[in-house]
């Protein structure tokens, strides 16, 4: 379906976890699709690198995804925090997992800041918080997933918190901030915004992270106004 529809990449939550990898790495080589990137396990508590106790469970789930990530090619593995406390405990051992994940792997390592309303008591929350844990470690290959419906909700304006921290994001993903849906203009104009990260120095695909109001195919419409105006977009 993603390659019916003129997609040229794809990326995952954690689903490699449950499928056969030799029949996905067939099939995405038979349809030249990319892979962007994917999640280590989700569970119920969203991850679990931040959540102080359970740093072997951790790491172990940590080991797990980077050898999936790298056998089927994902040019990144995002690291989930889990549900817990923001504190100074729950700070350090999100630390330690991360460089632990950056010591066992070759690719990008990307942490996400999830908004409150989307997913409440998650450990990270905004933008600010994931480039603290950034500096704090300082290695080139651990980069933010930019979230613009997340990062909207939580942090506020776009184009301001992307220039503030342009050098330590790796991935971005879009969705209207009405619903969560799918990108037409709205409060958020992709059509200026997408361009404008591009200009700030953005090389990278835009994942589509966002929820259908309808059949998936049936909402792919806007995405032509961005075609029409530069055929080079990566979406």
């Amino acid at each position: 379906m993603a390659k019916r529809h003129h997609f040229n990449s794809l990326e995952f939550h954690d689903e490699p976890h449950e499928i056969n990898l030799t029949d996905l790495k067939k099939l995405l080589y038979q349809l030249e699709l990319s892979l962007n990137g994917m999640n280590v396990r989700m569970g119920d508590t969203f991850g679990c690198a931040a959540i102080p106790g359970r740093s072997d469970q951790a790491q172990n789930e940590i080991k797990q995804a980077i050898t999936i990530a790298e056998d089927i090619g994902a040019r990144a593995l995002h690291i989930l925090s889990g549900v817990t406390e923001y504190n100074q405990t729950s700070i350090n051992t999100f630390i330690s997992n991360l460089e632990f994940a950056l010591k066992n792997s070759k690719i990008l390592i990307l942490i996400e800041p999830v908004c409150e309303e989307q997913l409440p008591g998650y450990f990270l929350k905004t933008i600010d918080q994931a480039a603290d844990i950034i500096n704090c470690i300082n290695h080139p290959r651990l980069k933010i997933m930019f979230d613009c419906y997340h990062i909207d909700k939580e942090s506020g304006d776009l184009l301001k918190n992307f220039k503030a921290h342009a050098n330590k994001i790796g991935h971005i993903q879009i969705a209207a901030a009405e619903n969560r849906a799918e990108p037409f203009e709205g409060k958020l104009n992709y059509r200026y915004i997408l361009p404008e990260f591009k200009r700030l120095g953005y090389q990278g695909a835009f994942g589509c992270e966002y929820r259908p109001s309808g059949p998936t195919e049936d909402g792919l419409s806007w995405r032509d106004p961005l075609f029409e105006m530069e055929n080079e977009t990566k979406i």
